[in-house]
């Protein structure tokens, strides 16, 4: 069985943001244009802040690729910070601590901040908000990417989004794969209704001129994904409990559901499980997928669908209520630039994290050392299943 393992490090205004993807199968071609495309989108989005226009996501792979094909060795990937210079001496590994001027000591309500003080026993806030910034996600992205280009050796295709920001929604109308994909690829909403997407933007716009922040809620879905990725042997082998989970690791993210998920618990059965059929052309099919396309624990050849729900920035132009860790006095929470909404790059975000836990489980079943024995693995099994009912 290959085992797909992913290891990030790197902080907010720290040199570089490091990525380590293992298992990757050999000889997968890669494209690094692709990588660099999917890094620019998760730049984009109304509601942004300014260090969105500062980052260039300067991207170098430094092992594990070879003349623009995968060797089956670990692949690393630097994302250098174009703002280095300016950070070079508070950020320095080495350099002497910096002094109390430089040192945050009001922690943000809804950050890690003060949770990370407490449980790392730190006298900078700075030494926790770094690495808990959602400037690490960058480094998901590029390996995420990675992972995009080998899901679509194998047809596997996701996109994402938008459904509400704030209390503007396009309702409970169903979107088709075909309408999110024809979502442009820079749109700075991912909406697919034009008169809702005017309307999101507005309120963005009012948010901002409050010094106040949005949260919103996304789809993703995944297309071409075969039956029986994932497992009910165990608990932790179950497809939507990594899903979920990975994607609860998003920062912001406070809800995540699978297909019809919350409003099916408002129903009867016989208005929720997808009834089943076959034909020799097709295979097994649904005739709705509520279940959104995993049911105990494993894809059943629907679409996976997952909406996700974000809560606004914790960090708002007008602070709230803090203390000071050092002296314990009253005052307000440190304001650092921030976006306004970010559900749009959080969708983006979104579908690399799903690629990454899709590729992880697709490679336990299928895996190969190469693509051409992972390919091999993967057409039997597509072979057995559609003719062997």
């Amino acid at each position: 069985m290959t085992e797909l393992r992913l290891l990030t490090a790197g902080e907010s205004h720290g040199k570089n943001l490091v990525a380590i993807l293992e298992g990757i199968p050999a000889n997968l071609k890669i494209s690094l244009e692709e990588i660099v495309l999917q890094l620019q989108r998760r730049r984009i989005g109304k509601g942004r802040g300014s260090r969105m226009h500062i980052e260039r996501d300067m991207i170098e792979v430094v092992s594990g690729v070879r003349h623009g094909r995968t060797t089956g060795n670990p692949i690393g990937i630097i994302i250098g910070n174009a703002e280095w210079e300016k950070w070079k001496e508070i950020m320095s590994p080495f350099a002497d601590a910096c002094n109390n001027e430089e040192a945050i000591l009001y922690p943000r309500p809804g950050h890690a901040d003060l949770a990370g003080i407490c449980k790392y026993n730190q006298t900078d806030i700075r030494n926790i908000s770094e690495r808990a910034s959602a400037r690490e996600t960058a480094a998901r992205v590029a390996a995420g990417a990675l992972c995009r280009i080998f899901l679509k050796e194998f047809s596997i295709e996701i996109v994402s989004h938008i459904i509400s920001i704030g209390n503007v929604s396009i309702g409970d109308r169903s979107v088709t794969f075909q309408q999110a994909r024809a979502i442009k690829a820079f749109s700075p909403l991912r909406c697919v209704d034009q008169k809702v997407k005017a309307k999101m933007v507005k309120i963005i716009t009012a948010s901002a001129k409050k010094g106040d922040t949005l949260g919103g809620v996304f789809e993703i879905i995944v297309k071409g994904v075969s039956p029986g990725l994932g497992s009910h042997i165990q608990w932790d082998l179950r497809l939507d409990g990594a899903l979920a989970g990975a994607i609860m690791a998003l920062h912001g993210i406070k809800g995540v559901e699978i297909g019809r998920g919350f409003e099916s618990a408002r129903l009867q059965g016989s208005q929720v499980h997808d009834a089943i059929y076959y034909n020799k052309k097709r295979g097994y099919y649904r005739g709705t997928n509520n279940s959104g396309g995993i049911e105990g624990g494993m894809s059943n050849g629907e679409e996976i669908r997952i909406r996700v729900a974000m809560k606004p920035i914790p960090t708002v132009r007008h602070s709230l209520p803090s203390v000071n860790i050092a002296t314990g006095k009253k005052g307000t929470a440190t304001f650092q630039r921030s976006d306004v909404c970010a559900v749009n790059p959080a969708s983006v975000i979104g579908e690399h994290i799903a690629a990454i836990i899709l590729t992880q489980f697709f490679l336990r079943k299928f895996g190969g050392d190469s693509m051409q024995e992972t390919k091999y693995n993967y057409n039997g099994y597509l072979k057995q299943y559609q003719y062997q009912p």
